[in-house]
C-alpha cells in the first residue's frame, strides 16, 4: 500500500484531530510539533485535561517528523509509552514535540515531550512505529 506523503494540511484535515482541535504545526527534519488548547471537549472527571489526550497528542505527533509520513512512509503504532507529569488546566496550550530517535528497516523510535505555555513539562514519553512499506 502507498500513501501520499503528509503535508501539514492533510495531517490537520485528520478528523480525529478536527474532532478534538489538535492542530500540526511544525514538520521538520526529525521532528514535528503539534498544539492543543485544553477544552471543554476534553475535560476529565476532576476538571482538567483527559490523559487520554495527551496521550493521542503523544501518539499523533510522533508519525510527523519528515522522515515518516511527511515522507510517504506507511507506519503503525506498536507501542506508546506516557509519563504524565502535571495535569492540564481548562485553557492552558499544551504543545508537543516529536524528536525521531531511530529509523530502521523495521522500527522508528520517537520521544516527546508535552509543556504547558510556560514551559512546564505536562508529560513525555517514547513511541514505537512499525514500519509497514
Amino acid at each position: 500500500m502507498k500513501i501520499a506523503p503528509a503535508t501539514i494540511e492533510s495531517a490537520n484535515a485528520i478528523s480525529l484531530l478536527k474532532t478534538l482541535d489538535i492542530h500540526l504545526k511544525e514538520i521538520g527534519p526529525e521532528h514535528a510539533v503539534m498544539e492543543v488548547v485544553v477544552s471543554e471537549i476534553h475535560r476529565n472527571y476532576f476538571g482538567g485535561a483527559h490523559g487520554g489526550l495527551i496521550a493521542t497528542l503523544a501518539d499523533t505527533v510522533s508519525f510527523f517528523p519528515k522522515p515518516l509520513l511527511p515522507s510517504g512512509l506507511l507506519c503503525t503504532t506498536t507501542n506508546l509509552n506516557v509519563n504524565y507529569v502535571r495535569p492540564a488546566a481548562m485553557g492552558e496550550t499544551l504543545t508537543a514535540r516529536a524528536e525521531l530517535t531511530h529509523l530502521g528497516k523495521r522500527l522508528a523510535t520517537v520521544n516527546v515531550m508535552i509543556r504547558n505555555a510556560a514551559g512546564k513539562l505536562v508529560a513525555h514519553g517514547t513511541t514505537t512505529l512499525m514500519i509497514l512499506s
